[in-house]
């Protein structure tokens, strides 16, 4: 067995409020603490109407002060919308809150269109500058040097375990250049995962952050009682792209039977090639589909996302991957 963690952008339900995204997110912590995740990240987005998580790093504040012992960061930061002292100042105050639980995931975009990261003061051609940034940061997070004058503080010295995130081969270089983990955001763009994690490995340089490569895939879940249930649940998701991708974001909205019959032919093809790194049914379906991705691709981690409507049933779904997870180290799983 590997490791297996979440990944939540906190949705903003159809029909719910903000502050129960917040409070639904910390009960799906508290949920994955006691299943044996291995880690927590919120993801940054902007201008969003059915993601919470925009001010990332003060929903990881909240999270991890109502939990105790699983990793909760960033999946990601996306750091050409921020100076990298202030994140370092940011994610060296939640060390040193909480001690060493604290992940940063950072990522090249800016999470939001061209207008929104106007708004944000730092422009579209940040992403120009992020390996610059990146080093920076990771600077930041040292013990600083003999006559260094600019200090993130809190922050130096703390060594925020930093992960590069991507959805192409610029990351997956990068993290292999900077001898960084590498997270691939194959549960929304599948299409350059195995030449990315290939690319990461093949290039991966030791560093004084990690000694060999470590990888980690996404993977959108939907499990429950029935395959048919699974089936279902994942429709939530299924429109939620669908609206994205023709311009119409909105809350997450609630699941419907006939997926096809909604969207359309054309964009429910699109949609089911976009999600495609994607697993749906009960316990045997969600396990058998897990266990096939973890065998092509060879993650040393999955993050798991689920982008479910139902409260009640995202937690199930989680606790019916975690036990599809687990089964694979019994001595039958192996077989």
């Amino acid at each position: 067995m590997i490791p297996y963690s979440v990944l939540d952008l906190a949705p903003i339900l159809e029909g719910a409020t903000v502050k129960q995204s917040f409070a639904n997110s910390l009960e799906l912590a508290q949920h994955a603490e006691r299943l044996g995740y291995t880690r927590y990240w919120l993801a940054e987005h902007h201008n969003m109407p059915g993601i919470a998580s925009s001010a990332t790093s003060v929903v990881i504040g909240h999270v991890a002060a109502g939990t105790s012992s699983i990793r909760v960061g960033s999946g990601g930061i996306m750091l050409p919308n921020h100076a990298p002292l202030i994140v370092a100042e940011q994610f060296g105050t939640l060390a040193t809150l909480h001690g060493d639980r604290i992940d940063l995931g950072i990522g090249r975009a800016p999470g939001t269109d061209g207008a929104t990261a106007h708004a944000l003061r730092r422009g579209m051609q940040g992403a120009d500058r992020f390996p610059q940034d990146v080093l920076e940061l990771l600077s930041y997070l040292e013990e600083p040097q003999p006559g260094q004058h600019v200090k993130a503080i809190p922050g130096a010295g703390t060594r925020v375990p930093v992960w590069i995130l991507g959805s192409s081969l610029y990351g997956a270089q990068l993290a292999a250049q900077l001898g960084l983990p590498y997270a691939f955001a194959s549960h929304f763009a599948p299409d350059a995962l195995e030449e990315a994690s290939d690319v990461y490995r093949r290039g991966f340089q030791p560093s004084p952050w990690l000694d060999a490569p470590y990888f980690m895939m996404a993977v959108n879940v939907f499990a429950a009682e029935t395959d048919e249930d699974g089936r279902i649940l994942k429709s939530s998701m299924q429109q939620s792209m669908a609206n994205l991708r023709t311009g119409r974001p909105g809350p997450l909205p609630r699941p419907v039977a006939d997926i096809e019959a909604l969207l359309g032919l054309p964009v429910a093809t699109m949609v089911d090639q976009i999600m495609r790194v994607s697993v749906h049914g009960a316990s045997q379906t969600v396990r058998d589909g897990l266990a096939a991705l973890i065998g092509e691709h060879r993650p040393d981690e999955i993050i798991i996302n689920g982008a479910i409507h139902d409260h009640a049933a995202r937690l199930r779904s989680f606790e019916i991957a975690a036990d599809a997870m687990q089964s694979m180290a019994t001595p039958a799983a192996a077989e």
